[in-house]
């Protein structure tokens, strides 16, 4: 089993916590909440763009090196890392947009009767 970290994972990763970022830090919450909905998604776009250059840069600048194609070429890698980031946003978005704001789910079932 191969456990190296993943320019897709770390993508991911990235994308999973700019979701949770933007719901639950106290005042990022609030100014994202007050924007209009085009607003929103053009941040949230930005944000993952900017965390795929950020992935792409450090694999192609050595200082984190994840094997990627670097130059021209790496323009598919590049695009492959946004979808990547995008995916695991809008899952995790989906998944805590209807959670009551603060409240987390219970991961352990309750014993009490």
């Amino acid at each position: 089993m191969n456990s190296a970290i993943t320019a897709e994972f770390l993508a991911g990763l990235a994308g999973l916590i700019l979701s949770l970022a933007f719901r639950y830090i106290p005042k990022l919450k609030d100014w994202y909440a007050a924007q209009p909905a085009q607003t929103k998604a053009l941040v949230m776009a930005a944000s993952l763009a900017v965390a795929a250059v950020a992935i792409y840069g450090a694999s192609c600048t050595g200082l984190y090196p994840l094997g990627l194609v670097c130059g021209w070429g790496g323009v598919a890698e590049l695009f492959r890392l946004f979808i990547a980031a995008l995916v695991a946003n809008q899952g995790t978005f989906g998944i805590v947009k209807n959670w009551p704001n603060g409240a987390r789910p219970s991961l352990i079932a309750s014993s009490a009767p």
